[in-house]
């Protein structure tokens, strides 16, 4: 048989074989026409900080700073499982005007990643009492990183199957307290499972599918761990879509690393036009340093509004 009809026999028996089947695609969240896509009507630039890096020489204080440089909420530790102490913060927010944003909780050592019942069984205890107090705050979700570099023996296959075994009943709790568990990716670095934003958000969409809530997992992006591992800012962040709540702001790996954004050359344009296309409306949030021959109120504010300059900056 030729060429030529070779081919036109293939086309023939594609129309035969079309006409007996239905090809109507199935409606899903991802199905947009090309305007509905584009949320960033909606979108929002909610800065705030973690508050090591904030000065003042107590909770209110710091949090008076946050609020008159524009800040919209607070970032906080593990130390929000004592009730009391969550409860004293929640106060402290309402009287300064301000929100609570996630908290970063970590790896807990990678004591949910192993096959020890009594390591494991403390960090699952654990990490219910943060959800818990970040319940009492309002948190959007509390940071969760499955293990670092060097804290489990697991495959990265090992770890997956053992978050979607484990991890759909702690969704469940993390929804009944209010919140969320967000999945953190960092950098190759620092971790070898977890390291790109798409990542994470899979795993928390196949754990929320397999819970009964169905909301309790999230991811975050952060740009300084996004800068190392991601080809495309805008399209990590886009990957996210309605599963991001919550971003971290830092310098990316040149000098000086990690650090308040404008102090380097690292530039936050392609990032916040993905957060403006998904509609992003959730904290971001200062997770750096800021070299101590600065003054430190000055470097926060013109970090700011550098930020502020370069959201301006990022039109679709």
């Amino acid at each position: 048989m030729k060429r030529r009809e070779f081919l036109a026999a293939g086309a023939a028996a594609a129309v035969a074989l079309s006409s007996r089947i239905d090809l109507k695609a199935e409606v899903t969240d991802s199905t947009y026409d090309g305007k509905s896509a584009n949320q960033q009507a909606n979108a929002h630039l909610c800065l705030c900080s973690q508050l090591g890096i904030i000065p003042g020489k107590d909770v209110e204080e710091k949090f008076a700073k946050m609020k008159a440089w524009g800040m919209e909420a607070a970032e906080f530790g593990g130390d929000v499982a004592d009730p009391e102490r969550a409860a004293n913060y929640k106060k402290a927010l309402a009287d300064a005007g301000l929100k609570a944003a996630a908290v970063c909780w970590g790896s807990h050592g990678g004591d949910l990643m192993s096959f020890e019942k009594e390591r494991k069984q403390r960090g699952t205890d654990d990490l219910k009492k943060v959800l818990e107090g970040a319940g009492i705050l309002g948190c959007t979700g509390v940071i969760y990183v499955p293990a670092f570099n060097g804290q489990s023996p697991l495959t990265n296959q090992e770890i997956r199957k053992m978050l979607l075994d484990d991890f759909p009943a702690l969704a469940d709790f993390a929804a009944e307290c209010g919140t969320t568990i967000i999945f953190e990716p960092l950098n190759r670095g620092e971790a070898f499972f977890l390291r790109q934003v798409a990542d994470g958000a899979a795993i928390a969409r196949d754990i929320n599918e397999a819970s009964e809530k169905k909301c309790g997992m999230a991811v975050m992006g952060d740009f300084y761990h996004m800068s190392i591992e991601e080809t495309d800012m805008m399209g990590a962040f886009i990957s996210g879509g309605k599963l991001l709540k919550h971003v971290h702001l830092a310098g990316g790996v040149s000098n000086p690393r990690r650090t308040l954004p404008g102090l380097n050359q690292s530039r936050f344009v392609e990032g916040f036009r993905g957060l403006k296309y998904i509609g992003y409306t959730g904290p971001c949030s200062f997770e750096c340093g800021c070299p101590g021959d600065l003054d430190r109120e000055e470097a926060i504010q013109n970090s700011l509004n550098f930020l502020r300059k370069e959201y301006e900056l990022a039109v679709i």
